[in-house]
């Protein structure tokens, strides 16, 4: 059986600390919240460079193979309408809407369904598409459920992976950017409904959620 590649990732890259200073004072002045984000993580830049480098991955794994991607509701939408325009070939996509979050910022593990795939998974080729690996625990139950409807094949790829947080183990083939375990938000990343329109990642100020 053919050994099967590791994933590869990248560092945040060392941008200088005044460029991302410069960046958060930006964000205050337009959003009109002076103390909510404490950093900036990943810049939007070096998201879309990241997801054209996945991208050009991607095509070479699938290039004889139709591919379904399929997005998580709400968080993943910029992830993948990024990542979706940067594919040289057409691929359908389909969503699902999970909660495990609520108002929280940690993950309960308990799924909750509120919107199902319109796609019949029997036979198909899928590549979930998240924003985020925290716990892993929605992502797993979200494996499991997609194996059961008879995906011929299921990778993940993910933006943003928290090592230090993961309870369980996920396989995921094509990762961005591996990331502390503050919270984060910004690029589809919401904490209550807010932040998600963000350019880049941050971190949330813990007074914000505390």
């Amino acid at each position: 059986m053919p050994r099967r590649e590791e994933p590869r990732t990248r560092p945040i890259s060392p941008v200088r600390r005044s460029s991302r200073s410069g960046r958060l004072k930006s964000i205050h002045a337009r959003r009109g919240d002076p103390d909510d984000l404490a950093q900036i993580l990943v810049t939007e830049e070096e998201i879309l460079a990241k997801l054209d480098e996945l991208a050009l991955r991607v095509a070479e794994d699938y290039k004889d193979k139709d591919l379904i991607l399929v997005g998580v509701l709400k968080g993943a939408v910029m992830v993948m309408a990024d990542f979706a325009r940067a594919l040289p070939f057409h691929a359908p996509m389909d969503w699902m809407a999970v909660s495990s979050y609520g108002a929280s910022t940690k993950s309960s593990g308990v799924v909750q369904i509120r919107k199902d795939l319109d796609t019949d998974l029997n036979g198909k080729h899928l590549l979930i598409v998240e924003d985020i690996i925290d716990s892993g625990l929605t992502l797993s139950w979200l494996l499991e459920n997609f194996q059961s409807r008879g995906a011929e094949s299921i990778e993940v790829l993910a933006l943003l992976r928290k090592p230090e947080a993961a309870k369980v183990v996920i396989d995921c083939k094509y990762v961005g950017f591996d990331i502390p375990t503050d919270f984060v938000v910004g690029y589809g990343l919401d904490y209550n409904e807010r932040y998600r329109n963000l350019r880049d990642v941050a971190v949330l100020a813990p007074h914000v959620y505390s």
